[in-house]
């Protein structure tokens, strides 16, 4: 069913991380915890973008390399801080920790953080963009048409997707960051369509948002398929050159088409985000309410939503009044998406 024209882009965004939600707005970003003895540890910090106040860096399709570096490295971040909680006991400081500690005046958790990052990356330019062309390759003695070849590793590129998010999705820890991961959406979700953020309202928004992080991954997916398509070379080596050089040209694709996708509601954009939103429904599950509790209060965090209804609905959540009167437009608008 089509989105209501009543939705409204708010600019934060999130992602989930062990037992908890981190959300972002702007500079400023809060990672929520549901800790083992069951209360919410909040903590609110900065991250400056890396393309900083650069107007090169923060053009169109050049700014969404940057983008994606940043959100790498704060999802890290905000993911070894969640694990801090479930630890069974604290780490001691190893002699790797002292070194690095040493050479980096005491930076040896960014350091590791930015390794971590870098390993995630070749792990996945490995998997999701060599892979399918040596793959591809072992076809040529069965299919002689190059274009075919094209299309054809296209198809194992997103078969390979698609099998790796099912596989991790049947993972029990896995699962339940699914279901955080549909707390952070539903919250956002909430938000835009000028419903009171609350437990109840939360848990009747849905769990899909074209601004999710597994669209943009499927973008990536899909443009590097067209682009591989048309930008061809005879050597292998340039081959696989080629594709991971245009890994930045592609992310800054799929970055602009996700960043369309949050603002716009035109029939072209529901078309492109449809298959993303279908993923979706893999990568997040229904939250329970004590999760729904964790997200909203990473929103509160960072958001004054309050205010962003007052400045974007006119409404005013402190009027009772108005409170009765959007309850009774929320109530109509559930009924007509059920």
């Amino acid at each position: 069913m089509a989105e209501k024209t009543n939705k409204r882009y708010c600019g934060i965004g999130g992602q989930a991380v062990l037992e908890g939600v981190m959300m972002k707005n702007k500079d400023q970003y809060a990672v929520a915890v549901r800790k083992p003895d069951g209360k919410i540890e909040v903590k609110v910090d900065e991250y400056k973008a890396s393309a900083g106040e650069n107007k090169f860096f923060n053009l169109p399709f050049i700014r969404g390399v940057f983008n994606f570096y940043d959100s790498m490295v704060l999802g890290t971040r905000c993911l070894n801080y969640s694990a801090s909680f479930y630890e069974d006991e604290e780490k001691e400081e190893t002699k790797a920790d002292k070194a690095v500690n040493k050479v980096s005046d005491g930076n040896s958790e960014a350091v590791f953080s930015f390794l971590t990052v870098a390993l995630s990356m070749v792990i996945a330019i490995a998997l999701f963009m060599v892979l399918p062309y040596f793959l591809a390759d072992l076809l040529k003695v069965y299919v002689r048409n190059d274009s075919l070849l094209a299309l054809l590793e296209a198809v194992i590129r997103i078969l390979i997707f698609l099998i790796y998010v099912v596989a991790i999705s049947l993972m029990k820890d896995i699962r339940r960051v699914y279901m955080y991961h549909g707390a952070e959406h539903k919250c956002i979700n909430c938000i835009e369509r000028g419903r009171e953020l609350n437990v109840e309202n939360v848990r009747k928004s849905s769990r899909q948002h074209r601004r999710c992080g597994t669209s943009f991954l499927l973008f990536v997916v899909f443009v590097s398929a067209v682009l591989f398509f048309f930008i061809r070379v005879e050597s292998p080596i340039l081959r696989v050159g080629l594709r991971i050089l245009l890994i930045p040209v592609i992310a800054g694709i799929a970055y602009e088409i996700i960043r369309l996708a949050g603002k716009s509601d035109n029939i072209l954009v529901r078309i492109l985000s449809a298959p993303g939103m279908l993923l979706q429904k893999l990568t997040t599950k229904e939250p329970d309410d004590d999760m729904i509790e964790v997200a909203i209060a990473s929103v509160e965090a960072v958001f004054d939503w309050k205010q962003y209804f007052k400045d974007t609905f006119g409404y005013d959540v402190d009027d009772a009044a108005a409170v009765k009167k959007e309850s009774e437009k929320v109530s109509r608008e559930l009924e007509e998406e059920s």
